[in-house]
């Protein structure tokens, strides 16, 4: 029974020193980017800025507000910096379980997942959020009555997910490779599925994103297009059954 137990247990103790590499990557990161908070969020902000009316500005509604928002903005900006870090230690997790021949994709996988992540982030920040708060800001001042006064807070915590958002969205071609890879999905069943696909990328967009058809549109579309990147990398990249068969019969996992 200890035999039986101690694999589980070797398990939750490379689990715990990759969260706790991870998470320290993080902490670093973090405190590196406090330094340059205020600017940080300057920069972020720039997109509502420049839609707001003349003479409207960003304000905070509480004495605490900047505080936070300047600890959110510099936690957002250390995980972004220590991607390729938490990758790696997510991939050395999962490598024991795999070939010897599957293990060659770390460089690769550490590299495509940081710059899909990064190429998300920046389609949706400098393509996406002008046009997105420049709409609502204009809906919501339309009738000459109403001033737009946003906060720091509410604007950092919008902005943060739909960054969040496209940065995973950006990832789909990744996941569908390694699931190619590893025989669970071929681009068969993938193109005979799209249409579940497109579904579930107006889903994610309505779930994700502010109430308009706009912002909707903008991170179902990429998830679409990537779908259908995800299809030709599977077609291309994927396990053909007689190379499975052929890799079962001569290689075993790494222990």
């Amino acid at each position: 029974m200890t035999d039986e137990q101690l694999p589980v247990t070797q398990h939750l103790e490379e689990l715990r020193k990759r969260l706790i590499i991870a998470g320290a990557s993080w902490l670093v990161a973090f405190i590196a980017c406090y330094s340059f908070a205020e600017q940080l969020f300057q920069f972020i902000a720039e997109p509502v800025r420049s839609a707001l009316p003349e003479g409207s500005s960003l304000v905070f509604i509480n004495a605490t507000e900047p505080f936070f928002t300047y600890l959110k903005i510099a936690a957002l900006a250390g995980l972004l910096v220590s991607l390729p870090i938490i990758f790696w230690q997510l991939w050395s997790f999962v490598s024991p379980g795999l070939y010897k021949n599957e293990k060659k994709y770390i460089f690769p996988f550490v590299i495509a997942s940081s710059i899909c992540f990064g190429v998300g982030t920046y389609f949706g920040f400098f393509f996406v959020f002008p046009t997105i708060f420049t709409f609502l800001i204009k809906f919501g001042t339309g009738t000459g009555e109403i001033n737009a006064m946003l906060s720091m807070g509410g604007y950092l915590s919008l902005s943060s997910k739909l960054l969040i958002a496209f940065g995973l969205v950006f990832e789909l071609p990744i996941v569908i490779f390694f699931l190619a890879r590893m025989g669970v999905v071929d681009y068969k069943w993938l193109a005979k599925n799209r249409k579940f696909a497109l579904l579930i990328g107006f889903v994610i967009g309505a779930a994700l994103t502010p109430p308009d058809v706009f912002s909707q549109t903008a991170l179902a579309l990429p998830f679409v297009v990537l779908y259908e990147v995800g299809i030709w990398v599977a077609r291309f990249f994927g396990k053909k059954p007689e190379a499975e068969e052929e890799t079962t019969e001569t290689e075993s996992p790494a222990e």
